[in-house]
């Protein structure tokens, strides 16, 4: 692209959205008609932007049913006695490479968060939890792997069995004060600053 020409991409996404979306609520025969243009139009740009079969693409987006809306990820935030949140560095050669995130990942079909935080907290640190609370949800910015925005649920959890191991998803693992982590994955930063406030209450009685 040169500077000043146009990035299509997200106008082809908002249109994709529309066109799902209207297929999933469309009764009229003749609207189904046309949101199914709108998504075979869609397809044949996005098959020329990214250099694609048309037809593939036609088929892959035409597998998202449902309304399209965020994607869903689930978070486990685990503390030492001291207070320090267990943090995994992600690998060098990602697309957030080098940052420090809070264990967790993407909840799967027909799986609650919550088993999704205790799950991933097992495959990237090698630990048994149980959640024991919710600290909130957080919305996080569109980017190239959720183009539709993302919802992160952050769980404080505590460890009930395991031993800490790293995966081959990370290169390290460490407990950490929240202030001195030196570079976040996304925006996690002030999410592990209210687990930490949620640990702390539960510490002193009053959570």
């Amino acid at each position: 692209m040169t500077d000043d020409s146009v990035d299509i991409l997200p106008l082809l996404d908002e249109l994709r959205v529309m066109a799902q979306n209207g297929l999933f609520f469309a009764d009229d025969p003749y609207d189904r008609e046309r949101y199914e243009r709108m998504l075979e139009l869609v397809s044949e740009y996005y098959g020329e932007t990214l250099d694609c079969p048309p037809a593939d693409v036609h088929d892959r987006l035409a597998r998202d049913l449902g309304y399209v809306t965020p994607h869903i990820g689930a978070k486990a935030a685990i503390f030492d006695d001291g207070g320090r949140i267990l943090l995994m560095k992600r690998p060098d050669d990602g697309p957030v490479a080098g940052t420090w995130d809070i264990p967790g990942g993407a909840v799967e079909p027909y799986e609650s968060p919550a088993t999704a935080a205790t799950r991933e907290a097992c495959e990237e640190t090698g630990l048994d939890v149980e959640t024991v609370d919710i600290v909130d949800g957080y919305p996080m910015e569109p980017n190239e792997l959720n183009p539709h925005g993302h919802v992160g649920l952050v769980y404080l959890c505590e460890p009930v069995g395991g031993t800490l191991e790293l995966s081959h998803e990370g290169e390290a693992l460490e407990y950490w004060e929240v202030e001195d982590v030196p570079a976040w994955t996304l925006d996690f930063a002030d999410p592990a600053l209210d687990a930490r406030e949620l640990w702390r209450d539960r510490q002193n009685g009053t959570g």
